[in-house]
This record gives structure tokens, sequence and C-alpha cells, in this order.
């Protein structure tokens, strides 16, 4: 559940380092975009982008967890990345277009600070620092899906898996107790691989035997990620967050 102080989304008190406005919140004149700003609120399960609806400006997530998906052949849904604190959703579209071209929603209540077509474009003319900042942002994004492109189309059913789930614990940690700080269905999870839910359940089933990770209902706990990584490195193990 979110704590009041997370709903007021306040940029100056923000602790997600790695957001771009909050890299840059005290720029000269960045106070006055902030007030502009509109704060989302999302329940668990809430969609916020729809594919093909007109562009609204990009949303940083102050606190939770989304999925970013597009839709591909015969209509199935494929997850094209995972976010959290401090990422950027809706970037796929802006300055391409007047639509976006994928969907997001909220994996459990999100705190979202969404910023207008009009506000960015503002923003982005007045303050260089965060022009380039975002420029340097879309060409790691970009480096990062031609890796995977090439990648996918290289790995086997198991190693695919083994890649989706060492992504999630990269992007999401582990918790105390040994298990990945985000509940996932196994549906999810080959929705972002590439495969199917029975081909999902049958490698953790495996990995699990092979004593690599753990599982508990959709809970699931990286036991030896070396091993994992050592088993796909020859696809240039590539750390995408």
């Amino acid at each position: 559940m979110l704590k009041e102080k997370d709903k007021k989304a306040n940029c100056i008190t923000c602790t997600n380092a790695k957001c771009l406005i909050k890299k840059h919140v005290h720029n000269k004149g960045m106070e006055n975009y902030i007030e502009r700003k509109h704060t989302i609120i999302c329940k668990k399960n809430q969609q916020f982008i729809l594919e093909g609806a007109p562009l609204n400006g990009l949303f940083f997530i102050f606190k939770g967890k989304v999925k970013v998906t597009k839709t591909g052949i015969y209509g199935r849904e494929q997850i094209v990345r995972f976010a959290k604190d401090g990422n950027i959703i809706g970037h796929r579209g802006f300055g391409a277009g007047n639509r976006y071209p994928v969907s997001a929603s909220s994996l459990e209540d999100t705190v979202l600070c969404n910023f207008t077509n009009d506000v960015l474009n503002e923003m982005l003319h007045k303050i260089p620092d965060l022009t380039f900042d975002l420029m340097m942002f879309y060409a790691e994004e970009l480096n990062k899906s031609e890796n995977k492109v090439r990648k996918i189309a290289q790995m086997t059913v198991r190693e695919k898996v083994i890649d989706a789930l060492l992504y999630i614990l990269r992007k999401f940690k582990q918790s105390p107790d040994g298990y990945l700080n985000i509940t996932l269905s196994r549906q999810d999870i080959a929705d972002y691989a590439g495969t199917t839910e029975e081909q999902v359940i049958r490698v953790i089933s495996g990995l699990k035997k092979e004593t690599f990770l753990r599982a508990e209902g959709k809970k699931i706990g990286i036991v030896n990620d070396k091993l994992l990584k050592k088993e796909i490195s020859e696809h240039n193990y590539y750390l995408d967050n």
C-alpha cells in the first residue's frame, strides 16, 4: 500500500537519483515545470497508456512497478520491458508521432509523474542539460533494443527463460527471504521471454530440480545466479536494467 508521502510525489524530496527530472530539479526554471506536472495514482493492474492512444507526454515512475506491452502477431501481448521507481514510460512515442506505440499498466499500486507534450517541449528547449541526458537515454535504449533482438533470435527456450529471470533479478532484486521483489505470473514471464506459459512452467520446474532457483506458488527465488549467467554467457550477457 502506498504511503501518504508517496502519493504527493514531491520532486524536491524524491529519492530516485536516476530519474532525469530529479537529476535536474535544481536547474534554473525547473520549479515552474514541476508545478505544471500531473501526479497520477494507479491501482494494481490499472492501465495508464493504451497502445494507439494520442500521445500525452512522458510518465516518470515515482513509486511502483509497471509492465510495458505491445501487441504482436495474432493479437498476442508481448511484454517489452518492466519498469520501476525512477524509470521513464512512454518515451517510444514521444517525438516520433502523435500516438503511443505501446501500452503500460501497473503491477502494484503506483504513483506516476506526468509531463505533457507542451511542458516537455518547453523544458527541452530551455534546459540543455536535461535535453542532453534525454538524448543519451534514447541512445542507450536503442543499444539495448538492438542487443535484445539479436540475442533472443539465437536462444533456446531454456536460455530465453533464464535470460528473462536474470533480467527480472537485475531490475527488482531479491528480498531477504530469498524471493524476487516482484510477483509475476508464469504467463507474464512467457510474454517477456517470447515463449509460452507451458514452456516457462517446464523450464522453471527443471531449474528448481537443478537447485538453480526456488519456487513457491508465483514466488520465484534465484539460488545461483552465477551458474545461470554462465549458461547464457555465449550470448554476450548484457546488463539491461
